[in-house]
């Protein structure tokens, strides 16, 4: 069974920076492509980036792109998410997950959520 831990999360201003990460933990992380998903106050999940086994293949959804960035190191079995010039509307709850269905789906078998990171990005 793998467990994440999301760190990294803050208070930034809007046009900063901030690197979220994710540990993984138990299961052989390298075997599995990757993603961030987060969730806003009284919304939905929503998928943000996510990263093949072969880690030149990255997707990301529209709202994101040109700002954030998702690589991963497997040496440390670990995740990322890079963010510049967050804005407002980017205050969310981000999670890690492993995905399935490319590019945004979870995997179906995945249960053990991590606790999240809370990123808020003020004006």
């Amino acid at each position: 069974q793998v467990q994440l831990v999301e760190s990294g999360g803050g208070l930034v201003q809007a046009g900063g920076s901030l690197r979220l990460s994710c540990a993984a933990s138990g299961r052989t992380f390298s075997s599995y492509q990757m993603g961030w998903f987060r969730q806003a106050p009284g919304k939905d999940r929503e998928f943000v980036a996510s990263i093949a086994v072969q880690s030149s293949i990255t997707y990301y959804t529209d709202s994101v792109k040109g700002r954030f960035t998702i690589s991963r190191d497997n040496a440390k079995n670990t995740v990322y998410l890079q963010m510049n010039s967050p804005k407002p509307e980017d205050t969310a709850l981000y999670y890690c997950a492993p995905v399935g269905t490319w590019p945004g789906g979870v995997r179906r078998d995945f249960v053990s959520w991590g606790q999240g990171t809370q990123v808020t990005v003020s004006s």
